[in-house]
């Protein structure tokens, strides 16, 4: 949100300070992404009382295809890898329209699809659990909020496309636009989720 707000207006930093700015913001990104992956690669279904299981090994990635958690965290972990590869290449980026495509471009839209996807497959797997979707409690708008900013990161990765001649500048500007929109989805969504997640505790507690 960050780097897209400073895309947008005037101020003293380079573009090269401004793509370091979006780098930085994806490294807790990708960070978030491998601890909600880890959480779902490792957890268990509650055992009946008194039955005895072995503590389960530890899985760094997993592999639970059945698990529609499990498949959308580990795709927008993946896709947060891409955007680590996008925004470093944004960086020092290289010389030519389709360089920047294959190096920037590309991996950004990477990650887009894979952020569209696991924010779909969350959302179905929230509707499934719920029988459908429930507007009125916290989890519905969380993963209704985190689509909506998948979304949006799409839109913005596809107007990021550098062509062979000049763009007009108000494509970039609607590129930023809609990473600022989704950044704050996302950080909506997780508000929520941390909101949901502490009222379930307590619930559990009392």
């Amino acid at each position: 949100m960050l780097g897209a707000g400073l895309s947008l207006i005037t101020n003293p930093l380079t573009g090269t300070q401004i793509a370091i700015v979006f780098f930085l913001g994806s490294i807790p990104f990708t960070i978030g992404g491998f601890l909600q992956n880890f959480q779902a690669a490792n957890a268990t279904d509650t055992p009946p009382a008194r039955e005895y299981r072995p503590a389960p090994r530890v899985r760094l990635v997993g592999w639970r295809p059945r698990s529609l958690t499990w498949l959308s965290s580990v795709t927008q972990f993946a896709g947060t890898v891409a955007f680590n590869v996008n925004t470093f290449d944004a960086i020092h980026p290289t010389i030519g329209w389709y360089n920047r495509d294959i190096t920037i471009w590309v991996p950004g839209m990477v990650g887009s699809v894979l952020f569209l996807i696991s924010g779909y497959t969350a959302f179905v797997q929230a509707s499934h659990e719920a029988g459908s979707w429930r507007p009125v409690s916290r989890d519905g708008w969380a993963v209704a909020v985190n689509l909506l900013g998948c979304v949006f990161f799409m839109t913005a990765a596809v107007t990021a496309f550098v062509p062979a001649e000049r763009a007009p500048a108000w494509i970039g500007a609607v590129a930023n636009i809609h990473l600022w929109l989704g950044g704050a989805c996302f950080l909506t969504a997780a508000l929520l989720t941390i909101l949901s997640s502490l009222s379930h505790r307590r619930d559990a507690a009392g």
